[in-house]
């Protein structure tokens, strides 16, 4: 589930994609303000073992399109005509085992690429022309990596993106510190290397002018891991449950006091958002959804307009949803 204003007028929208191992439709629910989505769409025409949705302008005319990923199935980018109207566009990459996408410009060319996870075969970049299609594909991180989530950030500070990998399976995270050739160095283990990591993040938690990152975990408690700047890590800290399964996170300053919060989303478990109460010194806990739901998917943003930061999940076998954010009428 990601958020953005495909329509373009002013509010933003939710896009679903659903799937997973099994072919489904994927959809637009446009906002018709006030986090009223009154008007939903199909995302294509085809039913897909769908992953990952990620909005981004990738043919340059600016408006928003979507790229989707998609279980050991074509992936595609959806091209926007300006009104949140989608028709498909070009295939990214060959069928893989697709478990995430993220996107940044990699390659610094001034358009936007597309980083696709896969569980158990290589990770792979896919170079954008400028046009929405992608000719060139790059490997990254090791050939058999069980990797799930990214999270890219310039960690140690040269002005070059880096790359930070969750992995499951019991594989240790890991960074990928860009180098100058465009390529990366070899990987940087973080964190205990026992771990099934499900989600990442980065923020700036301790308001030290360094990048951070939080990364969500299953049978173990979540993770924040402090960064030092030079692309390692000062300390680490934990939150939540010593058994958290956490399967989705999303950063944003959701009361409004300078500093990155933290929303996660759980399966079996009530879903949380942990208030950075004191540059990551403490962190106040608050659930939210009901505790037997499956959260596979979690982003913030301010869907009824009031400039705070509200959350919508999606749910597995459940009815996806949004919450409001009450921190305003609370103070």
């Amino acid at each position: 589930m990601r958020t953005a204003d495909v329509d373009g007028d002013g509010d933003v929208d939710l896009i679903v994609a659903n799937g997973r191992h099994w072919p489904q439709q994927n959809f637009v629910f446009l906002n018709q303000g006030r986090s009223r989505f009154n008007v939903m769409r199909p995302l294509g025409v085809d039913r897909s073992t769908s992953y990952a949705c990620e909005p981004a302008d990738f043919d340059g005319d600016g408006d928003l399109d979507i790229a989707v990923g998609n279980d050991n199935a074509p992936c595609r980018i959806m091209i926007n005509d300006g009104t949140g109207v989608f028709t498909a566009g070009s295939q990214f990459g060959k069928p893989s085992s697709v478990r995430s996408l993220a996107v940044a410009d990699i390659d610094d060319d001034g358009d936007v690429d597309i980083l696709v996870t896969c569980r158990g075969r290589p990770n792979r970049i896919h170079l954008n022309d400028g046009t929405a299609n992608f000719p060139v594909t790059r490997t990254f991180g090791s050939s058999d990596d069980s990797t799930i989530d990214i999270a890219i950030a310039d960690v140690n500070e040269d002005g070059h993106l880096d790359l930070l990998l969750a992995n499951r399976d019991q594989q240790p995270n890991t960074i990928l510190i860009a180098d100058e050739s465009g390529g990366f160095r070899e990987p940087k283990i973080f964190g205990p290397t026992n771990l099934s990591s499900r989600a990442i993040a980065t923020a700036d938690f301790n308001a030290d002018g360094h990048i951070d990152w939080v990364v969500g975990n299953v049978d173990a408690a979540n993770l924040i891991f402090f960064g030092d700047g030079q692309g390692g890590v000062l300390a680490q800290t934990s939150f939540g449950r010593d058994d958290a399964k956490t399967y989705c996170v999303a950063v944003a300053d959701f009361d409004h006091n300078g500093l990155p919060d933290i929303a996660v989303g759980n399966v079996g478990q009530p879903n949380a958002v942990y208030f950075n109460d004191d540059s990551a010194a403490k962190f106040k806990e608050t659930l939210f959804g009901a505790a037997d739901t499956a959260t596979y998917g979690l982003c913030a943003g301010d869907f009824d307009g009031d400039g705070f930061a509200d959350v919508a999940v999606a749910n597995s076998d459940g009815l996806n949803r949004v919450f409001l954010n009450q921190i305003k009428k609370n103070q």
